[in-house]
């Protein structure tokens, strides 16, 4: 009976940090721990969010979509890939009405205390402003979602949100190759008002990735919803 407690305990304390959707942290911090955005009354809108870039290789293509299609996205960068050969992407970011957030490449980013956070990423808007000419959203989301009550206290005290995704309207799967047609199936089969999407168009640990699928996947995305009478909006607006 002891032993069951222990495990039960030990996988609730691992969810609570790892967890891929809201759970014991999120609901202690529900006003800056965002997994899904309020629906509107008499609007269907979702949020279609990037991770990983900027990405020489995708990002481009990716923004070339959106331009065509009418619509504007966030992305969530990784500070170590926003450098004067990626600056005018993200200058082109803000440009096209895009909202740019800040990520990280580090799961372990948790352990950090809440100043020493904070100075992260304050440091890293720093930069974002700087090379792109403008200051990113006060939104952040963690590697893998990967968090604690000390990284929730650090995002609380800059007036930040973090912000994570929505149930299954994601990009990843186990063991299994992402296409663009797995992709958009299963975002469109559990879509629903205010569920925030989830994107890659690059890796945590290869800035020039190939993300071809992306780019398809995200087309297939907006045309299907749009037929269903969707809109898509910003985590920032």
């Amino acid at each position: 009976m002891v032993l069951i407690v222990i495990l039960v305990l030990s996988g609730i304390a691992v969810l609570a940090h790892t967890a891929p959707f809201p759970f014991l942290f999120d609901y202690a911090k529900s006003e800056i721990s965002v997994w899904r955005m309020p629906e509107s009354a008499n609007r269907k809108i979702v949020f279609l969010t990037f991770d990983d870039g900027p990405n020489p290789t995708a990002t481009p293509g990716l923004l070339d979509l959106l331009k065509e299609k009418k619509v504007h996205a966030t992305f969530f960068l990784i500070d170590r890939y926003v450098n004067q050969e990626t600056a005018p992407i993200v200058r082109r970011m803000f440009e096209e009405g895009h909202a740019v957030g800040q990520h990280s490449d580090d799961r372990w980013l948790m352990l950090n205390s809440s100043g020493k956070l904070g100075e992260r990423l304050r440091a890293a808007a720093a930069r974002v402003e700087s090379l792109a000419g403008s200051p990113p959203c006060p939104i952040f989301r963690p590697h893998a979602g990967w968090r604690s009550i000390s990284m929730l206290n650090g995002i609380e005290r800059l007036k930040y949100r973090l912000i994570g995704w929505s149930w299954m309207t994601w990009d990843w799967y186990w063991f299994r190759k992402r296409t663009a047609d797995r992709v958009a199936a299963q975002v469109v089969s559990h879509i629903a008002p205010g569920k925030i999407i989830v994107i890659h168009d690059g890796h945590h640990k290869n800035p020039r990735a190939d993300r071809r699928y992306a780019i398809d996947a995200t087309g297939k995305i907006i045309d299907t919803l749009r037929a269903r009478g969707y809109e898509f909006a910003t985590l920032c607006q």
